[in-house]
């Protein structure tokens, strides 16, 4: 039983990723497509109606405040802002008349977002729909780089990749943040390509256009599944229209802010995606799609079951010592034969299939981490679909000191002190076995499965106690997000002038190294005019701290009171730059498991838990 349930969970992972692996053979680049179509629309020969709709469920005021301002500097007359509350909180309203967007509110919150943009839906009549998410910024050429593609009466929607511009909680929680790449990366960067390969691309919720004619069609926004951007992409690709996907990054958003948090956004996704075998537009099912595109389709909700895999992974060890079984049977020249190359080609490969955007090892740890809830969700969903309804991850957080949770720890914490016994045991085992190797020869193939039990051991107790290591949150002290942006200020302080360069940079303050050998003590701390000579942009500062930094004085300084044209421009500098969000490549398989080693014998909460004071005091302006 145990090794046939081992090889079907093997089995799985691989007829998964065996059909990831066809579908790369005819991976499509829209990119140059994209430069061609964007003519018509720069020169407005092609100019169509946009509806931008920005729902909101709960998200604090100053993270619609800057989504909306950065919607508002879009490089694109023809289009009209819509801020949908589906709170009816009166502060959302006032913030709609100020920043001069429309405002759209309903009864009651009947199938959560996509009710709130159906409803919407029956009050605009723009030719083309784009949907941003309440913590989304576009940058000032997204409707550019994609509306050129609706002059194909074929195509019904274009996505593009989420970014982000804070470090998701996985970086954050291990201190990698300028190092790993963000966790939806393999999906944007490998995924997506592959499944646009097959005509069936997966909408992701925000940062999409959509031909309103074509929603039309199909009744609008499906409200079936918690999942109703991706269900409503294959309702039009079920209809016969295109899907494409443009791998640029032309938006960016908060990503979850703590591991909590991530987590219900993946228990959210796994549920919603999975409901597609209980809902009529199942892609398996539904008339209209192509073999392809349901063969596409069928990866990704096999996807979600990989968890089960992981957990039994996880699991088969303590079978050695704890029951006596031995599922997987075999001589040290087998493994050799067998599974070194199969690793070693693994490894190899692994960064290059997913265009660099995650190592194999660093992979096998995100999958760890949640893979308990997430198999759990798998399970649950599969006995009782519906039982959850939407539930919005919670953005805009902040907190000064470290958090263990302990709800998703539990399992592997349980499972750690497993292996660990496992792996005390089996040594002995193998030591007395080895002892009686020499008068006893016919227990060779019995050591040999034991052997493999605790190299199985060690294997899993290095990666769940990384993985431990990601679900205890790391403080953010702050709600703004500080950006390394160079620019050249000049400071005005009473009769003197001053000059500098910014090293960090948020809406409600600077970090500057001034340019000038001035003593720190000359510094007053005082008012001052901050002028930002690129960006014409003048504000009121207050000096916080002073310091030396590489030898040169610095400066910290908070915005105590910005206008809304200020706003607007910092909004525009700090988000809004055509081509600001870069990819960044993993780490090697080497570099990673080095980087891991040091996070082991270096965890953040022993060696790294000074909070930032002067952020503090910045987040409360």
């Amino acid at each position: 039983m145990f090794s046939l349930g081992l090889f079907g969970l093997e089995m799985l992972v691989l007829f998964s990723a065996t059909i990831q692996l066809f579908l790369m053979l005819n991976v499509k680049e829209h990119r140059h497509d994209a430069d061609r179509k964007s003519i018509a629309v720069i020169e407005k020969s092609f100019h169509p109606s946009v509806d931008i709709l920005i729902p909101t469920y709960n998200e604090p005021t100053f993270i619609l405040r800057r989504t909306i301002i950065g919607c508002q500097a879009l490089e694109y007359d023809n289009k009209t802002i819509y801020l949908l509350d589906d709170t009816r909180r009166p502060e959302m309203q006032a913030l709609a008349e100020e920043l001069g967007c429309e405002y759209i509110t309903r009864a009651d919150n009947r199938h959560a977002k996509a009710g709130n943009l159906n409803h919407a839906f029956t009050q605009i009549n723009g030719e083309l729909i784009v949907v941003f998410d309440a913590d989304f910024i576009p940058t000032k050429n997204f409707l550019t780089r994609t509306i050129g593609f609706f002059q194909d009466e074929q195509v019904a929607l274009v996505q593009t990749p989420q970014s982000f511009y804070n470090a998701d909680p996985i970086a954050h929680n291990l201190g990698l943040e300028n190092v790993v790449t963000p966790e939806e990366e393999v999906f944007y960067r490998q995924i997506q390509p592959i499944k646009d390969s097959a005509g069936s691309v997966v909408c992701a919720g925000t940062s999409f256009v959509l031909r309103r004619s074509a929603l039309e069609k199909t009744g609008g926004f499906v409200t079936e599944s918690l999942s109703e951007d991706y269900f409503t992409g294959i309702n039009l690709s079920a209809k016969g229209y295109k899907l494409i996907y443009l791998d640029e990054k032309l938006s960016a958003g908060l990503a979850a802010e703590n591991i909590g948090a991530h987590a219900t956004q993946r228990i959210r996704w796994a549920q919603g995606t999975l409901q597609a075998f209980f809902i009529k537009s199942n892609p398996l099912t539904i008339r209209g799609l192509k073999p392809l595109q349901r063969l596409a389709h069928l990866e990704g909700l096999l996807n979600w079951f990989a968890s089960i895999s992981r957990v039994g992974f996880l699991l088969m060890p303590l079978a050695y010592s704890f029951l006596g079984i031995i599922p997987v049977q075999a001589t040290v020249e087998e493994a050799l034969y067998f599974l070194l190359p199969f690793y070693l080609t693994q490894l190899t490969v692994f960064s290059w299939l997913n265009s660099h955007s995650r190592s194999a090892i660093l992979s096998e740890i995100y999958s760890i981490a949640l893979a308990f809830p997430l198999a759990l969700t798998v399970i649950k969903v599969m006995l009782n679909p519906f039982s959850k309804g939407f539930k919005v991850t919670p953005k805009g957080n902040a907190n000064n000191k470290f958090y263990f949770n302990l709800n998703l720890a539990l399992p592997l914490m349980i499972l750690f002190i497993g292996n660990a016994i496992s792996l005390w045991r089996n040594l002995g085992m193998c030591l007395a076995l080895l002892w009686q190797q020499a008068t006893t020869p016919q227990i060779v193939e019995h050591f040999q499965g034991l052997d493999l039990g605790w190299i199985w051991s060690i294997y899993n107790l290095l990666l769940i106690g990384i993985a431990l290591l990601i679900l205890l949150d790391a403080p953010k002290a702050d709600v703004y997000e500080w950006f390394d942006l160079r620019r050249i200020v000049r400071l005005n302080i009473g009769e003197q002038t001053l000059w500098g360069i910014t090293t960090m940079i948020s809406e409600v303050g600077a970090e500057i190294a001034l340019t000038q050998q001035i003593p720190i003590e000359l510094i007053p701390t005082q008012s001052i005019n901050l002028e930002i000579a690129e960006e014409n942009l003048q504000l009121n500062a207050e000096i916080i701290t002073t310091s030396i930094k590489d030898e040169f004085p610095t400066i910290r300084v908070k915005f105590p009171l910005v206008t809304l044209p200020q706003h607007r421009r910092l909004v525009e500098m700090l988000f809004c730059r055509p081509g600001q969000w870069k990819r960044r490549c993993t780490p090697n398989e080497l570099q990673s498991f080095i980087l891991l080693f040091k996070i082991l014998l270096k965890p953040r909460i022993l060696f790294d838990r000074k909070v930032d004071v002067s952020a503090i005091a910045v987040s409360k302006v």
